[in-house]
């Protein structure tokens, strides 16, 4: 069998399918389960997929060839491989909004979860295409972000939470002060030089990319050139909820529904 992984080739959808079915079956397993349990299972499999991220990348700083690859980056360096990526950060957030019931840090982690997942994973960067899946590092990048994915789909597979247009500043504004610490975050990392090219989010720079690079043109400014991109952000949240919006009353037209849109038995 050929293990070699592209964008959208058939073992790229044959992984993705494995992944949601993985979140489909949990999400029947847990149907009838308590909230307490459905958290715990959650929070644990991010806090495990977190755990396995810092495997993979101490696998990744032994990895020689990725460090060729990353030659013109002077290699590998811990401080730029931090999850603090716009994927891999809801790793850590996902349990805080779980845990403490915010529905406006859920919003964040569910649009920009899956969203920034994607984008990694039919996008990948040089030493994660045209690979083997069964290579350390491939393994490590893909399984990490297709977790990701499914535990940002989780929060509405398992309740927790249902898209409303009610939810939109909140969601966005968490977007918006996320972003910003992280922007904080590269600016400390470049001022004390504990890593020069500290660029998580994209807030400081463009790295290449076109859609970056046209904002840029217009707003020449770190960070601020992020703002057309979180009007984007903000269009394509409305359109999820207006899909959740009109399923909700699809259901209410056939029965009775709970606050989150399970059909009241």
């Amino acid at each position: 069998m050929d293990w070699t992984l592209r964008p959208f080739n058939l073992l790229f959808f044959a992984v993705t399918g494995g992944f949601l079915l993985l979140l489909t079956a949990a999400s029947l397993l847990l149907r009838k389960k308590s909230v307490r349990t459905k958290e715990i299972v959650l929070v644990t499999a991010c806090l495990v997929t977190l755990a396995g991220f810092f495997v993979y990348k101490y696998a990744l700083s032994l990895d020689a060839e990725y460090d060729l690859l990353r030659a013109d980056m002077d290699g590998f360096d811990w401080w730029g491989e931090l999850p603090l990526h716009l994927c891999n950060v809801n790793m850590i957030l996902i349990p805080i909004a779980v845990l403490t019931k915010r529905r406006p840090l859920m919003g964040f982690c569910f649009f920009v979860g899956p969203l920034g997942a994607m984008m990694a994973l039919s996008m990948p960067g040089a030493g994660f295409e045209d690979c083997s899946l069964l290579l350390p590092r491939m393994l490590g990048y893909f399984v990490t972000h297709y977790m990701v994915l499914i535990e940002a789909l989780a929060l509405v597979t398992f309740g927790f939470f249902r898209p409303e247009f009610s939810d939109l500043p909140g969601a966005m504004a968490s977007v918006a002060g996320v972003s910003f610490v992280i922007f904080l975050i590269d600016e400390a990392l470049r001022l004390t030089c504990l890593y020069p090219r500290a660029n998580y989010f994209f807030a400081v720079e463009t790295e290449g990319n076109f859609l970056l690079e046209i904002f840029h043109r217009w707003i020449p400014v770190p960070y601020l050139y992020l703002l057309p991109s979180l009007v984007i952000l903000a269009v394509y949240m409305a359109l999820v909820m207006a899909v959740f919006t009109l399923a909700a009353k699809g259901r209410r037209k056939t029965g009775p529904v709970k606050k989150d849109g399970t059909p009241v038995r």
